[in-house]
């Protein structure tokens, strides 16, 4: 039998006790794991996610953590580095590009992923439809492939001569294909003559050995090849060259077309936020961009000896001196 003291100091010890352990759940800090597959955008977007998460009120250490992980250019470590995030446990996954998110999902049927930026998630096989994504991923696909073959018309408009126009793809990357079929339906939309080069990152310089020996106009480039070394190889070899992101003229290339990456990654931010507080990622449809960014190298055309018609510079949202 308990005595009446006891009884009030276990009463009491009780009291005490349970609004620590409330306060210990509330206390409870998500851990974001980020997988992306390295490359100059990369460090733009972790930068930029970093920022948008922080005006949604989450402060890294304070009430959020963050697990990095870059392939740092090797594709094939994507899928080991998923599944040492799944191993810490984390709450959710942001991948950046589509090699990125198949290896999250392949690795995980559990954790949440939301998508920062990806080409066609219908066609890579990451969602079942854009309204309706299923199970665990959603996020943002960045309509790299349509931007590409938009691309097309833009290179036709601004070098009117152009007729063989390559595009150049990364063999590895499962994008590789809608990549090249959208360059193709924008050749024939402008009747022109479209070549694919896929091609693997260590077989860059002797591409563009092949290209200047094949005379060809203008390239196209997939964003998830090399974007500096691209377009170093482009001005030594003095092709025209273009990429459906912003980052590629910033390293040298004549021309990007691309999704404005900040409107991108902030909804990708705010999904982020909604899964954290409650939300299933199949009960968020997946978004596309809706701003675009034509940026202009000024410099790299000076470098190739190109005459811009001053028409075509002023439909530029950016232009590069």
């Amino acid at each position: 039998m308990i005595r009446r003291r006891e009884f009030i100091t276990l009463i009491g010890g009780a009291a005490t006790a349970w609004p620590l352990a409330a306060g210990a759940q509330q206390l409870k800090v998500p851990t974001v794991g980020v997988l992306v597959v390295g490359s100059p955008g990369s460090e733009r977007f972790w930068q930029l996610f970093r920022d948008l998460m922080r005006e949604l009120g989450y402060v890294e250490g304070r009430n959020i953590r963050y697990e990095f992980r870059s392939d740092q250019g090797q594709v094939s470590r994507l899928p080991e580095l998923a599944a040492a995030l799944v191993r810490l446990n984390v709450d959710l996954i942001v991948t950046w590009f589509t090699p990125a998110a198949q290896a999250a999902k392949r690795t995980t049927r559990e954790i949440p992923i939301v998508m920062a930026f990806t080409g066609n998630p219908i066609e890579t096989g990451l969602v079942d439809s854009l309204n309706r994504p299923g199970g665990n991923i959603t996020g943002m696909a960045g309509v790299t492939g349509e931007l590409s073959g938009k691309s097309v018309e833009l290179i036709r408009e601004m070098l009117p001569s152009a007729r063989r126009v390559v595009a150049l793809a990364n063999a590895p990357d499962p994008f590789s294909k809608p990549f090249v079929e959208q360059i193709r339906l924008g050749g024939v939309t402008t009747g022109t003559n479209i070549e694919a080069k896929m091609i693997r990152v260590d077989e860059l310089d002797t591409a563009f050995q092949e290209l200047e020996k094949e005379r060809v106009d203008a390239i196209i480039v997939q964003p998830s090849l090399p974007s500096q070394r691209v377009a170093e190889l482009a001005l030594k070899y003095k092709i025209p060259a273009a990429s459906a992101v912003r980052w590629f003229a910033e390293e040298g290339g004549l021309m990007s077309y691309a999704a404005a990456e900040a409107d991108m990654y902030r909804q990708a931010a705010t999904y982020v936020d909604r899964i954290l507080k409650g939300a299933k990622p199949t009960d968020l449809p997946v978004q596309q961009p809706t701003k675009f960014e034509l940026i202009l190298n000024l410099k790299t055309a000076k470098t190739l000896g190109l005459a811009i018609a001053e028409s075509f510079l002023l439909r530029a949202n950016e232009l590069i001196e």
